[in-house]
Protein backbone atom coordinates (compact mmCIF):
# COMPACT_ATOMS: atom_id res chain seq x y z
CA UNK A 1 0.00 0.00 0.00
CA UNK A 2 1.43 3.28 -0.65
CA UNK A 3 0.69 6.24 1.89
CA UNK A 4 1.40 10.12 1.37
CA UNK A 5 1.85 12.28 4.36
CA UNK A 6 0.45 15.44 3.49
CA UNK A 7 1.32 18.37 5.96
CA UNK A 8 -0.38 21.48 5.11
CA UNK A 9 -0.45 25.29 6.32
CA UNK A 10 -4.76 25.61 6.85
CA UNK A 11 -6.21 28.94 7.97
CA UNK A 12 -8.60 28.80 10.91
CA UNK A 13 -12.55 28.91 9.86
CA UNK A 14 -11.95 28.96 6.01
CA UNK A 15 -12.99 25.71 5.16
CA UNK A 16 -13.20 26.34 1.52
CA UNK A 17 -9.58 27.44 1.23
CA UNK A 18 -8.45 24.38 3.28
CA UNK A 19 -11.00 22.07 1.34
CA UNK A 20 -9.49 23.54 -1.84
CA UNK A 21 -5.88 22.85 -0.71
CA UNK A 22 -6.41 19.38 0.43
CA UNK A 23 -7.98 18.46 -3.09
CA UNK A 24 -4.77 19.91 -4.50
CA UNK A 25 -2.91 17.51 -2.44
CA UNK A 26 -5.22 14.48 -3.23
CA UNK A 27 -4.87 15.14 -6.84
CA UNK A 28 -1.13 15.12 -6.93
CA UNK A 29 -1.66 11.47 -4.14
CA UNK A 30 -3.64 9.87 -6.64
CA UNK A 31 -1.29 10.99 -9.63
CA UNK A 32 1.16 9.15 -7.69
CA UNK A 33 -0.68 6.20 -7.21
CA UNK A 34 -1.61 6.06 -3.52
CA UNK A 35 -3.90 4.14 -1.84
CA UNK A 36 -4.11 6.32 0.91
CA UNK A 37 -3.72 10.21 2.21
CA UNK A 38 -3.58 11.19 5.48
CA UNK A 39 -4.40 14.94 7.04
CA UNK A 40 -3.87 16.58 10.29
CA UNK A 41 -5.77 17.19 13.06
CA UNK A 42 -9.02 19.32 12.59
CA UNK A 43 -7.39 19.99 9.04
CA UNK A 44 -10.40 21.29 7.34
CA UNK A 45 -10.65 24.15 9.65
CA UNK A 46 -7.22 24.89 11.03
CA UNK A 47 -6.67 24.23 14.68
CA UNK A 48 -8.00 25.92 17.06
CA UNK A 49 -11.05 27.30 15.84
CA UNK A 50 -12.40 27.84 19.31
CA UNK A 51 -15.83 29.74 20.05
CA UNK A 52 -16.22 29.45 16.20
CA UNK A 53 -16.93 26.52 16.91
CA UNK A 54 -20.29 28.03 18.32
CA UNK A 55 -21.32 30.03 15.83
CA UNK A 56 -24.29 29.29 13.56
CA UNK A 57 -23.20 28.10 10.23
CA UNK A 58 -19.77 27.21 10.93
CA UNK A 59 -20.33 22.99 11.33
CA UNK A 60 -22.47 23.37 8.08
CA UNK A 61 -19.73 24.93 6.42
CA UNK A 62 -17.65 21.88 7.50
CA UNK A 63 -20.44 19.58 6.40
CA UNK A 64 -20.21 21.22 3.12
CA UNK A 65 -16.11 20.86 2.81
CA UNK A 66 -16.40 17.16 3.72
CA UNK A 67 -19.18 16.86 1.26
CA UNK A 68 -16.29 18.42 -1.78
CA UNK A 69 -13.68 15.82 -0.09
CA UNK A 70 -16.09 12.72 -0.52
CA UNK A 71 -16.24 13.01 -4.07
CA UNK A 72 -12.33 12.70 -4.39
CA UNK A 73 -12.50 9.65 -2.62
CA UNK A 74 -13.72 7.42 -5.41
CA UNK A 75 -10.21 7.46 -6.39
CA UNK A 76 -8.47 7.25 -3.20
CA UNK A 77 -8.91 6.74 1.12
CA UNK A 78 -8.25 10.04 2.55
CA UNK A 79 -8.38 10.16 6.33
CA UNK A 80 -8.83 14.43 7.56
CA UNK A 81 -9.05 15.79 10.61
CA UNK A 82 -12.88 17.44 11.43
CA UNK A 83 -15.14 18.63 14.39
CA UNK A 84 -18.27 16.64 14.50
CA UNK A 85 -21.73 17.19 16.18
CA UNK A 86 -22.55 14.33 18.99
CA UNK A 87 -26.15 12.56 18.03
CA UNK A 88 -27.74 15.50 19.63
CA UNK A 89 -27.03 19.17 18.25
CA UNK A 90 -27.25 20.66 21.55
CA UNK A 91 -24.53 18.92 22.83
CA UNK A 92 -20.42 19.99 22.65
CA UNK A 93 -19.06 18.23 19.87
CA UNK A 94 -16.20 15.87 18.59
CA UNK A 95 -13.11 16.34 17.58
CA UNK A 96 -12.66 13.19 15.02
CA UNK A 97 -10.68 11.57 12.14
CA UNK A 98 -12.65 10.67 9.13
CA UNK A 99 -11.86 7.79 6.76
CA UNK A 100 -13.47 8.71 2.87
CA UNK A 101 -13.83 6.27 0.66
CA UNK A 102 -16.09 5.65 -2.16
CA UNK A 103 -17.95 9.01 -1.74
CA UNK A 104 -19.18 8.50 2.25
CA UNK A 105 -17.52 8.76 5.76
CA UNK A 106 -16.84 5.25 6.17
CA UNK A 107 -15.32 5.45 9.87
CA UNK A 108 -15.19 8.36 12.02
CA UNK A 109 -12.74 7.91 15.06
CA UNK A 110 -13.49 10.24 18.43
CA UNK A 111 -10.54 11.75 19.92
CA UNK A 112 -10.37 10.46 23.41
CA UNK A 113 -7.79 12.46 25.81
CA UNK A 114 -8.70 16.01 25.38
CA UNK A 115 -5.78 18.64 26.21
CA UNK A 116 -6.81 21.52 29.04
CA UNK A 117 -3.11 22.62 29.82
CA UNK A 118 -1.25 25.34 28.70
CA UNK A 119 -2.72 27.03 25.69
CA UNK A 120 -5.32 23.86 25.05
CA UNK A 121 -8.70 24.31 26.38
CA UNK A 122 -10.63 21.63 24.42
CA UNK A 123 -12.71 20.14 27.17
CA UNK A 124 -14.76 23.63 26.81
CA UNK A 125 -15.87 22.81 22.82
CA UNK A 126 -15.13 18.66 22.72
CA UNK A 127 -16.80 15.75 24.81
CA UNK A 128 -14.38 13.38 25.04
CA UNK A 129 -15.30 10.02 22.84
CA UNK A 130 -15.55 6.52 23.46
CA UNK A 131 -15.48 4.77 20.22
CA UNK A 132 -12.28 2.59 20.28
CA UNK A 133 -12.10 0.63 16.96
CA UNK A 134 -9.98 -0.97 14.34
CA UNK A 135 -10.05 1.03 11.21
CA UNK A 136 -9.82 -1.78 7.82
CA UNK A 137 -8.24 -0.05 4.36
CA UNK A 138 -7.75 -2.51 1.85
CA UNK A 139 -6.54 -5.54 3.61
CA UNK A 140 -5.05 -4.15 6.67
CA UNK A 141 -5.96 -2.95 10.33
CA UNK A 142 -4.96 0.55 11.37
CA UNK A 143 -4.79 2.01 14.86
CA UNK A 144 -6.01 5.40 13.90
CA UNK A 145 -5.17 8.50 17.27
CA UNK A 146 -5.50 11.39 17.24
CA UNK A 147 -2.82 13.77 19.03
CA UNK A 148 -3.43 13.68 22.57
CA UNK A 149 -4.47 10.04 22.44
CA UNK A 150 -0.81 8.94 22.09
CA UNK A 151 0.75 11.02 24.56
CA UNK A 152 1.24 9.10 28.00
CA UNK A 153 4.04 11.27 29.46
CA UNK A 154 1.69 14.19 30.51
CA UNK A 155 2.72 15.18 34.33
CA UNK A 156 -0.10 15.59 36.74
CA UNK A 157 -2.41 14.05 34.87
CA UNK A 158 -3.67 10.34 35.81
CA UNK A 159 -6.05 9.84 33.29
CA UNK A 160 -2.63 10.16 30.81
CA UNK A 161 -1.44 6.48 32.04
CA UNK A 162 -4.25 4.94 30.25
CA UNK A 163 -3.92 5.57 26.32
CA UNK A 164 -6.61 4.47 23.22
CA UNK A 165 -3.34 2.39 22.43
CA UNK A 166 -3.78 0.01 25.75
CA UNK A 167 -7.16 -0.95 23.89
CA UNK A 168 -6.35 -0.73 20.18
CA UNK A 169 -3.01 -2.70 20.57
CA UNK A 170 -4.89 -5.69 21.52
CA UNK A 171 -6.66 -5.81 18.07
CA UNK A 172 -3.43 -6.38 16.61
CA UNK A 173 -3.44 -3.68 13.90
CA UNK A 174 -0.50 -3.82 11.22
CA UNK A 175 0.43 0.01 12.12
CA UNK A 176 -0.60 2.67 14.04
CA UNK A 177 -1.63 6.04 12.77
CA UNK A 178 -1.81 9.51 14.42
CA UNK A 179 -2.85 12.91 13.27
CA UNK A 180 -2.33 15.91 15.32
CA UNK A 181 -1.63 19.70 15.51
CA UNK A 182 1.12 20.00 18.03
CA UNK A 183 2.62 23.09 18.31
CA UNK A 184 6.35 24.10 18.09
CA UNK A 185 8.35 24.38 21.43
CA UNK A 186 11.99 24.86 21.76
CA UNK A 187 12.01 22.57 24.32
CA UNK A 188 9.45 20.02 22.78
CA UNK A 189 10.77 18.56 20.23
CA UNK A 190 12.65 15.98 21.98
CA UNK A 191 9.88 15.50 24.11
CA UNK A 192 7.74 14.96 21.56
CA UNK A 193 10.30 12.45 19.69
CA UNK A 194 10.67 9.94 22.73
CA UNK A 195 6.86 10.12 22.91
CA UNK A 196 6.44 8.87 19.21
CA UNK A 197 9.62 6.53 19.96
CA UNK A 198 8.37 4.89 23.13
CA UNK A 199 5.14 4.17 21.65
CA UNK A 200 6.84 2.01 19.08
CA UNK A 201 9.31 0.27 21.37
CA UNK A 202 6.25 -0.58 23.41
CA UNK A 203 3.72 -1.94 20.92
CA UNK A 204 6.32 -2.97 18.30
CA UNK A 205 4.03 -1.71 15.37
CA UNK A 206 5.29 0.69 12.63
CA UNK A 207 4.14 4.28 12.86
CA UNK A 208 2.61 7.62 11.43
CA UNK A 209 2.70 10.68 12.36
CA UNK A 210 1.18 13.51 10.46
CA UNK A 211 1.31 17.03 12.24
CA UNK A 212 0.33 20.65 11.14
CA UNK A 213 2.20 23.22 10.08
CA UNK A 214 1.89 27.03 9.85
CA UNK A 215 1.06 29.97 12.55
CA UNK A 216 -1.99 30.76 13.72
CA UNK A 217 -1.50 34.01 15.81
CA UNK A 218 0.59 32.98 18.52
CA UNK A 219 0.61 29.25 17.88
CA UNK A 220 2.81 27.90 15.79
CA UNK A 221 2.89 24.47 14.23
CA UNK A 222 6.26 23.29 12.47
CA UNK A 223 5.02 20.18 10.84
CA UNK A 224 8.06 17.50 11.01
CA UNK A 225 5.51 14.47 10.00
CA UNK A 226 7.48 10.87 10.39
CA UNK A 227 7.27 7.46 9.53
CA UNK A 228 8.71 5.00 12.35
CA UNK A 229 9.03 0.71 11.46
CA UNK A 230 9.20 -1.60 14.81
CA UNK A 231 12.90 -1.18 15.17
CA UNK A 232 12.47 2.64 15.76
CA UNK A 233 14.28 3.49 12.35
CA UNK A 234 12.83 6.44 11.20
CA UNK A 235 12.32 5.95 7.47
CA UNK A 236 10.59 9.44 6.44
CA UNK A 237 10.54 12.74 7.83
CA UNK A 238 8.31 15.76 6.24
CA UNK A 239 10.09 19.54 6.27
CA UNK A 240 10.49 21.95 9.25
CA UNK A 241 8.03 24.67 9.14
CA UNK A 242 6.91 24.49 5.56
CA UNK A 243 4.50 22.38 3.27
CA UNK A 244 5.30 19.06 2.34
CA UNK A 245 3.98 16.04 0.98
CA UNK A 246 6.05 12.66 0.82
CA UNK A 247 5.41 9.35 0.23
CA UNK A 248 5.82 5.71 1.60
CA UNK A 249 5.12 2.08 0.83
CA UNK A 250 3.89 -0.49 3.66
CA UNK A 251 5.31 -3.77 2.62
CA UNK A 252 5.55 -7.36 4.85
CA UNK A 253 4.84 -5.41 8.33
CA UNK A 254 7.16 -2.36 7.73
CA UNK A 255 7.44 1.18 5.81
CA UNK A 256 9.58 1.64 2.87
CA UNK A 257 10.58 4.69 1.00
CA UNK A 258 12.36 5.15 -2.49
CA UNK A 259 15.62 6.95 -0.73
CA UNK A 260 18.29 4.56 0.26
CA UNK A 261 19.79 6.77 2.82
CA UNK A 262 19.45 6.14 6.03
CA UNK A 263 17.68 9.43 8.19
CA UNK A 264 19.77 11.28 10.66
CA UNK A 265 17.39 11.97 13.61
CA UNK A 266 19.02 14.56 15.01
CA UNK A 267 17.78 14.36 18.61
CA UNK A 268 18.35 16.95 20.65
CA UNK A 269 19.62 16.55 24.24
CA UNK A 270 17.13 17.29 27.03
CA UNK A 271 18.55 19.57 30.13
CA UNK A 272 17.18 21.57 33.14
CA UNK A 273 19.59 23.99 32.85
CA UNK A 274 18.66 27.21 30.87
CA UNK A 275 20.84 27.44 27.83
CA UNK A 276 20.21 30.79 25.63
CA UNK A 277 21.10 28.81 22.47
CA UNK A 278 19.49 25.62 22.55
CA UNK A 279 17.87 24.91 19.45
CA UNK A 280 18.45 28.34 17.91
CA UNK A 281 17.68 27.54 14.52
CA UNK A 282 14.74 26.15 15.24
CA UNK A 283 13.68 29.42 17.16
CA UNK A 284 14.30 31.44 14.01
CA UNK A 285 12.63 29.57 11.80
CA UNK A 286 9.36 29.65 13.95
CA UNK A 287 9.72 33.24 14.20
CA UNK A 288 9.68 34.24 10.35
CA UNK A 289 7.15 31.67 9.86
CA UNK A 290 5.38 33.05 12.86
CA UNK A 291 5.86 37.14 11.16
CA UNK A 292 4.74 35.36 8.02
CA UNK A 293 1.57 33.65 8.10
CA UNK A 294 0.44 36.32 10.59
CA UNK A 295 0.65 38.92 7.94
CA UNK A 296 -0.52 36.81 5.17
CA UNK A 297 -3.25 35.11 6.81
CA UNK A 298 -4.57 38.88 8.19
CA UNK A 299 -4.37 40.25 4.62
CA UNK A 300 -1.79 42.69 5.33
CA UNK A 301 2.13 42.40 3.80
CA UNK A 302 4.02 45.47 5.45
CA UNK A 303 5.34 45.89 8.67
CA UNK A 304 6.85 48.83 10.53
CA UNK A 305 8.65 49.24 14.04
CA UNK A 306 10.69 51.76 16.20
CA UNK A 307 14.63 51.04 15.56
CA UNK A 308 16.62 52.08 18.65
CA UNK A 309 19.88 50.83 17.40
CA UNK A 310 19.43 47.89 20.30
CA UNK A 311 19.46 44.38 20.36
CA UNK A 312 15.70 43.89 20.26
CA UNK A 313 14.58 46.01 17.66
CA UNK A 314 17.49 44.88 15.55
CA UNK A 315 16.45 41.02 15.71
CA UNK A 316 12.84 41.88 15.65
CA UNK A 317 13.82 44.49 12.05
CA UNK A 318 15.95 41.59 10.74
CA UNK A 319 13.45 38.49 11.19
CA UNK A 320 10.69 40.72 9.48
CA UNK A 321 12.85 40.98 6.66
CA UNK A 322 13.45 37.27 6.53
CA UNK A 323 9.81 37.09 6.92
CA UNK A 324 8.36 39.75 4.43
CA UNK A 325 11.23 40.92 2.38
CA UNK A 326 13.42 43.67 2.74
CA UNK A 327 10.80 46.23 0.81
CA UNK A 328 8.07 45.75 3.04
CA UNK A 329 9.87 46.98 6.56
CA UNK A 330 10.01 50.21 7.70
CA UNK A 331 12.69 51.16 10.16
CA UNK A 332 11.75 54.14 12.23
CA UNK A 333 14.01 56.38 14.30
CA UNK A 334 13.27 58.22 16.73
CA UNK A 335 16.23 59.76 18.43
CA UNK A 336 15.81 62.16 21.96
CA UNK A 337 18.16 64.19 23.61
CA UNK A 338 18.92 60.95 25.87
CA UNK A 339 19.76 58.73 22.39
CA UNK A 340 23.39 58.32 21.71
CA UNK A 341 24.96 59.16 18.42
CA UNK A 342 26.27 56.08 18.23
CA UNK A 343 22.92 54.13 18.42
CA UNK A 344 21.08 56.09 15.71
CA UNK A 345 24.30 55.35 13.54
CA UNK A 346 23.87 51.36 14.66
CA UNK A 347 20.04 51.88 13.33
CA UNK A 348 21.06 53.50 9.96
CA UNK A 349 24.02 50.98 9.51
CA UNK A 350 21.59 47.84 10.36
CA UNK A 351 19.11 48.86 7.74
CA UNK A 352 21.54 49.51 4.95
CA UNK A 353 22.90 46.23 5.61
CA UNK A 354 19.16 44.65 5.35
CA UNK A 355 18.77 46.55 2.38
CA UNK A 356 15.18 48.18 4.13
CA UNK A 357 14.00 51.63 4.46
CA UNK A 358 14.44 53.71 7.21
CA UNK A 359 12.94 57.06 8.73
CA UNK A 360 14.30 59.32 10.65
CA UNK A 361 11.68 61.12 13.19
CA UNK A 362 13.01 63.19 16.27
CA UNK A 363 11.17 63.62 19.42
CA UNK A 364 12.96 66.23 20.57
CA UNK A 365 10.42 69.10 19.68
CA UNK A 366 7.23 66.86 20.67
CA UNK A 367 8.84 65.97 23.85
CA UNK A 368 9.33 69.57 24.94
CA UNK A 369 6.23 70.52 23.89
CA UNK A 370 4.15 67.68 25.99
CA UNK A 371 6.88 68.86 28.84
CA UNK A 372 6.13 72.49 29.20
CA UNK A 373 2.49 71.74 28.80
CA UNK A 374 2.72 69.36 31.98
CA UNK A 375 4.72 71.56 34.20
CA UNK A 376 2.10 73.30 35.83
CA UNK A 377 0.26 69.75 36.80
CA UNK A 378 4.13 68.05 37.39
CA UNK A 379 3.85 70.19 40.52
CA UNK A 380 7.76 70.74 40.55
CA UNK A 381 8.24 67.50 41.43
CA UNK A 382 11.85 66.22 40.27
CA UNK A 383 12.93 64.32 36.27
CA UNK A 384 11.46 60.50 37.10
CA UNK A 385 9.58 57.49 35.52
CA UNK A 386 6.74 59.70 33.78
CA UNK A 387 9.47 61.42 32.08
CA UNK A 388 10.76 58.81 30.95
CA UNK A 389 7.61 57.04 29.87
CA UNK A 390 6.59 60.19 28.03
CA UNK A 391 9.37 59.71 25.34
CA UNK A 392 7.83 55.89 24.58
CA UNK A 393 4.83 57.09 24.55
CA UNK A 394 5.31 59.73 21.55
CA UNK A 395 7.01 56.76 20.06
CA UNK A 396 4.34 54.53 20.04
CA UNK A 397 1.99 57.62 19.14
CA UNK A 398 4.58 58.04 16.25
CA UNK A 399 4.79 54.62 15.36
CA UNK A 400 0.54 53.99 15.34
CA UNK A 401 -0.21 57.02 13.20
CA UNK A 402 2.38 55.96 10.53
CA UNK A 403 0.47 52.03 10.71
CA UNK A 404 -2.53 53.91 10.29
CA UNK A 405 -1.49 56.03 7.30
CA UNK A 406 -0.03 53.24 5.20
CA UNK A 407 -2.13 50.59 6.43
CA UNK A 408 0.92 48.25 7.87
CA UNK A 409 1.41 46.09 11.01
CA UNK A 410 3.32 47.63 13.66
CA UNK A 411 5.57 44.72 15.33
CA UNK A 412 6.60 45.10 19.20
CA UNK A 413 10.12 44.69 20.16
CA UNK A 414 9.76 43.47 23.64
CA UNK A 415 11.48 40.50 24.98
CA UNK A 416 10.22 37.94 27.83
CA UNK A 417 12.58 39.65 30.27
CA UNK A 418 10.91 42.74 30.25
CA UNK A 419 7.39 41.58 29.97
CA UNK A 420 7.97 38.85 33.05
CA UNK A 421 9.66 42.30 35.02
CA UNK A 422 7.59 45.31 33.61
CA UNK A 423 10.24 46.51 32.29
CA UNK A 424 8.13 48.91 29.38
CA UNK A 425 5.82 51.24 29.04
CA UNK A 426 2.04 50.18 28.21
CA UNK A 427 0.80 52.14 25.31
CA UNK A 428 4.85 53.23 24.43
CA UNK A 429 6.68 50.31 23.82
CA UNK A 430 4.71 48.20 24.82
CA UNK A 431 2.30 48.81 21.77
CA UNK A 432 2.02 46.86 18.21
CA UNK A 433 -0.09 44.43 16.79
CA UNK A 434 2.42 41.37 16.69
CA UNK A 435 4.98 40.76 19.58
CA UNK A 436 7.92 38.94 17.76
CA UNK A 437 10.29 37.87 20.43
CA UNK A 438 8.09 38.61 23.46
CA UNK A 439 8.37 34.83 24.16
CA UNK A 440 12.49 34.80 23.61
CA UNK A 441 14.54 36.05 26.78
CA UNK A 442 17.31 38.71 26.74
CA UNK A 443 20.01 35.89 26.46
CA UNK A 444 17.93 34.38 23.54
CA UNK A 445 18.13 37.40 21.90
CA UNK A 446 21.57 37.62 21.91
CA UNK A 447 22.01 34.12 20.43
CA UNK A 448 19.32 34.66 17.47
CA UNK A 449 21.18 37.98 16.96
CA UNK A 450 24.74 35.87 16.37
CA UNK A 451 22.85 33.37 14.46
CA UNK A 452 21.70 35.71 11.91
CA UNK A 453 24.99 36.73 11.76
CA UNK A 454 26.42 33.53 11.24
CA UNK A 455 23.98 32.78 8.83
CA UNK A 456 24.32 36.17 6.88
CA UNK A 457 27.66 37.54 6.98
CA UNK A 458 27.78 40.05 10.17
CA UNK A 459 24.09 41.88 9.03
CA UNK A 460 23.53 43.05 12.95
CA UNK A 461 26.84 45.64 13.89
CA UNK A 462 29.37 44.62 16.12
CA UNK A 463 28.46 47.33 18.16
CA UNK A 464 24.58 46.38 19.05
CA UNK A 465 26.32 43.34 20.29
CA UNK A 466 28.83 44.25 22.69
CA UNK A 467 27.36 47.93 23.87
CA UNK A 468 25.12 47.59 27.79
CA UNK A 469 21.47 47.25 27.10
CA UNK A 470 19.83 50.95 27.57
CA UNK A 471 16.17 52.23 27.06
CA UNK A 472 17.75 55.83 26.58
CA UNK A 473 15.50 57.47 28.50
CA UNK A 474 17.77 59.27 30.75
CA UNK A 475 21.31 60.18 31.20
CA UNK A 476 23.87 57.39 30.87
CA UNK A 477 21.10 54.67 31.68
CA UNK A 478 21.26 50.90 31.79
CA UNK A 479 19.03 48.50 32.07
CA UNK A 480 21.46 46.76 34.88
CA UNK A 481 20.35 50.11 36.87
CA UNK A 482 17.16 48.41 37.22
CA UNK A 483 17.18 44.80 36.81
CA UNK A 484 19.54 41.89 37.38
CA UNK A 485 22.26 40.84 34.95
CA UNK A 486 20.30 38.95 32.29
CA UNK A 487 22.44 36.24 32.70
CA UNK A 488 21.40 35.50 36.06
CA UNK A 489 17.58 37.12 35.47
CA UNK A 490 17.07 35.23 32.91
CA UNK A 491 17.91 31.49 34.44
CA UNK A 492 15.85 32.85 37.37
CA UNK A 493 12.67 33.40 35.59
CA UNK A 494 12.95 30.33 33.04
CA UNK A 495 12.81 28.06 35.95
CA UNK A 496 10.22 30.23 37.42
CA UNK A 497 8.00 31.01 34.35
CA UNK A 498 8.83 27.97 32.09
CA UNK A 499 9.81 25.44 34.53
CA UNK A 500 7.40 26.30 37.14
CA UNK A 501 9.42 26.27 39.89
CA UNK A 502 9.13 27.89 43.56
CA UNK A 503 11.59 30.09 44.86
CA UNK A 504 13.03 27.05 47.32
CA UNK A 505 13.68 24.81 44.05
CA UNK A 506 15.52 27.72 42.44
CA UNK A 507 17.33 28.73 45.87
CA UNK A 508 18.74 24.63 45.45
CA UNK A 509 19.94 25.54 42.00
CA UNK A 510 22.54 27.93 43.64
CA UNK A 511 21.02 31.36 42.72
CA UNK A 512 20.33 33.64 45.93
CA UNK A 513 16.92 33.53 47.64
CA UNK A 514 16.57 37.27 48.15
CA UNK A 515 16.86 37.90 44.93
CA UNK A 516 14.65 35.03 43.69
CA UNK A 517 12.10 37.09 45.41
CA UNK A 518 12.66 40.23 44.61
CA UNK A 519 12.49 38.31 40.73
CA UNK A 520 9.13 37.07 41.73
CA UNK A 521 7.77 39.77 43.17
CA UNK A 522 8.24 41.89 40.28
CA UNK A 523 6.66 39.41 37.47
CA UNK A 524 3.92 39.19 40.07
CA UNK A 525 2.90 42.86 40.06
CA UNK A 526 3.26 43.35 35.82
CA UNK A 527 0.46 40.89 35.53
CA UNK A 528 -2.39 43.88 34.81
CA UNK A 529 0.33 45.27 32.01
CA UNK A 530 0.63 41.93 30.14
CA UNK A 531 -3.05 41.41 29.75
CA UNK A 532 -2.81 44.08 27.52
CA UNK A 533 0.07 43.45 25.56
CA UNK A 534 -0.33 42.28 21.82
CA UNK A 535 -0.38 39.02 20.22
CA UNK A 536 3.24 36.72 21.01
CA UNK A 537 4.60 34.53 18.98
CA UNK A 538 5.01 31.49 21.47
CA UNK A 539 8.12 29.32 20.87
CA UNK A 540 8.80 28.32 24.82
CA UNK A 541 6.29 25.46 26.77
CA UNK A 542 4.74 28.62 28.40
CA UNK A 543 4.92 31.79 26.60
CA UNK A 544 2.35 35.07 27.94
CA UNK A 545 -0.44 34.90 26.91
CA UNK A 546 -3.61 32.37 26.92
CA UNK A 547 -1.09 29.98 28.07
CA UNK A 548 -0.36 31.29 31.25
CA UNK A 549 -3.35 32.42 32.94
CA UNK A 550 -2.98 34.42 36.08
CA UNK A 551 -5.02 36.90 38.29
CA UNK A 552 -4.37 40.68 38.01
CA UNK A 553 -5.48 41.19 41.45
CA UNK A 554 -3.75 38.79 43.56
CA UNK A 555 -1.13 38.40 46.69
CA UNK A 556 1.19 35.68 45.97
CA UNK A 557 5.24 34.63 45.93
CA UNK A 558 6.36 31.20 46.13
Amino acid sequence: MKIALSQLNFIIGDIKGNVQKMILAIQAAIQNKADLIIFSELSICGYSPKDLLDQEGFMDAIDQGIDLLKEWSHHIFIIIGAPKYQQSKQKKKLNTALVLHKGKIIHCVEKTLLPTYDIFDEDRYFESGSNLHIIPINQYKIALTICEDIWNVQPNLEIYNQTPLKHLITFNPDFIINISASPFSYTKETLRLNVLQNNVTQYKKPFIYVNAVGANTGVIFDGQSLALNPDNHMVLRLKSFQEDQQYLYFKKGQFETDETQPINLNKLSTTQIFDPKFNIQHIFEALVLGIKDYFAKMGFSKAILGASGGIDSAVCQALAVSALGKDNVLAVLMPSEFSSPESVQDAIMLSQNLGNRYKIVPINTLYNTFLSALEPHFENLPFGIAEENLQSRIRGNILMALANKFNTILLNTSNKSELATGYGTLYGDMAGGLSVIGDCFKQQVYALAQFINDMSSATIPENILLKAPSAELKPNQKDSDSLPEYPILDAILYYYIDQRMSVKQISNKGYDTALAVKTLELVNRQEYKRQQFCPILRISSKSFGEGRRMPIVARYNF
